[in-house]
C-alpha cells in the first residue's frame, strides 16, 4: 500500500490515539496461522473498508492483510469496545486542544412503534 494512502487513512496523530486502545493480540484458538501482523496495517485496512464501502472480500492485497484477518480484527475490536473508546479519546484530544465547539450538536434518535399488548 502506498505510504500516502496509509497516512491519509490513518495519520500519525490518529495512530497515537488508537495504538494504546487496541486489545493485545491473541492467537487463533484453532492454532496455525502466521505470526502477529502489523497492527497499524490491520487498522488501516479496516478503516479503508469502513470509509470506502468496499466489501471485506474485495480488500486490496496492497494493505498486506487478508480480508479474513481484517474482518476478524474488526470483529474483535468491536467486541472489545474499541470504537467507543476511540470516539472518547478523539473527543478528549480535541477538547484538550480547544478545538471542540459544543455550541451546536446533532442528536440521532430512532422512533419505534409501541407494541400493543395486554395492559
Amino acid at each position: 500500500m502506498s505510504a500516502d494512502l496509509s497516512q491519509r487513512l490513518v495519520p500519525d496523530g490518529l495512530w497515537e490515539l488508537v495504538a494504546p486502545l487496541l486489545p493485545s493480540f491473541n492467537s487463533r484458538p484453532q492454532g496455525g496461522g502466521t505470526a502477529p501482523l502489523d497492527e497499524r496495517a490491520a487498522f488501516t485496512a479496516v478503516v479503508y473498508v469502513l470509509t470506502s464501502g468496499c466489501a471485506w472480500r474485495h480488500l486490496p492485497e496492497t494493505f498486506g492483510v487478508s480480508p479474513a484477518t481484517a474482518h476478524r480484527r474488526f470483529t474483535a475490536w468491536t467486541e472489545a469496545g474499541l470504537w467507543r473508546w476511540l470516539h472518547r479519546a478523539v473527543l478528549d484530544e480535541l477538547g484538550a486542544r480547544g478545538e471542540l465547539d459544543w455550541t451546536s450538536a446533532i442528536v440521532d434518535a430512532a422512533s419505534v412503534r409501541a407494541k400493543r399488548g395486554v395492559r
